[in-house]
């Protein structure tokens, strides 16, 4: 009776560490999804406070919108991705400065070198994140094939191919809480807030009163925008 009372607080636990809000139903095929933002490794000498705090997901179909903004100074990275109209664009702003890199169909976004090589294993694993039901997988870099990082997906929100220029494509799910690393720093994504909501078409259009930039170029920006 006390281990059947063990795993029950045990999974209750579990449950509730990934807890968070949804505003809608699931099976939504636009919306939003809000994630908090967890900094480790060396950031330089730009303070956190001024870090994008969270990450923005606007989604519609098959059209996905990745937004991280500073709280200051307007500054932050977008990526965008709009199959109909063959858009797969980074966008950084750092204060005045406005670049972009349009990507082709199949590469992925700028700024996520660290992480070639990896490779993703799917677990039999499962969590429930803001009311969805979530898949578990583990991932392994080249540079340290003993430290295994955790995400976890979920197919109960339609957006067809969500992760098809991140580093994630290989799966097939949006992810509820994940990782990037840009250069040297890891960045944790935890889902907190999902909104059913209609998002205009023009949200998923490409920006204008931007300066098109090479790959290496807005690699560049975007390691500057970290350690500036």
């Amino acid at each position: 009776m006390r281990f059947i009372y063990l795993l029950f607080i045990a999974a209750a636990i579990a449950v509730i560490s990934y807890s968070c809000s949804t505003k809608g139903v699931k099976y939504i095929d636009q919306g939003e999804i809000h994630y908090s933002i967890d900094y480790s490794g060396s950031i330089g000498a730009m303070p956190k406070e001024i870090l994008p705090r969270n990450l923005i997901v606007a989604f519609k179909d098959d059209k996905i919108l990745f937004e991280m903004i500073s709280p200051i100074g307007n500054s932050g990275i977008i990526n965008l991705g709009n199959p109909e109209q063959n858009i797969y664009d980074t966008y950084l702003s750092l204060f005045t400065m406005k670049y972009y890199y349009p990507a082709e169909k199949g590469e992925i976004y700028p700024g996520f070198e660290a992480m070639a090589g990896m490779v993703i294993h799917k677990t039999d694993k499962n969590a429930i994140i803001c009311g969805f039901d979530c898949k578990g997988a583990e991932i392994t870099l080249p540079a340290d094939s003993s430290k295994i990082y955790e995400v976890w997906y979920t197919n109960e929100i339609r957006v067809k191919n969500p992760n098809a220029s991140s580093p994630f494509h290989e799966i097939d799910g949006v992810l509820m809480s994940f990782f990037f690393l840009i250069g040297h720093y890891e960045l944790r994504f935890n889902a907190e807030t999902v909104y059913k909501k209609e998002i205009p078409d023009q949200v998923f259009e490409r920006r204008d009163k931007f300066i098109k930039v090479s790959r290496e170029d807005i690699v560049k920006f975007i390691n500057k925008m970290l350690t500036f």
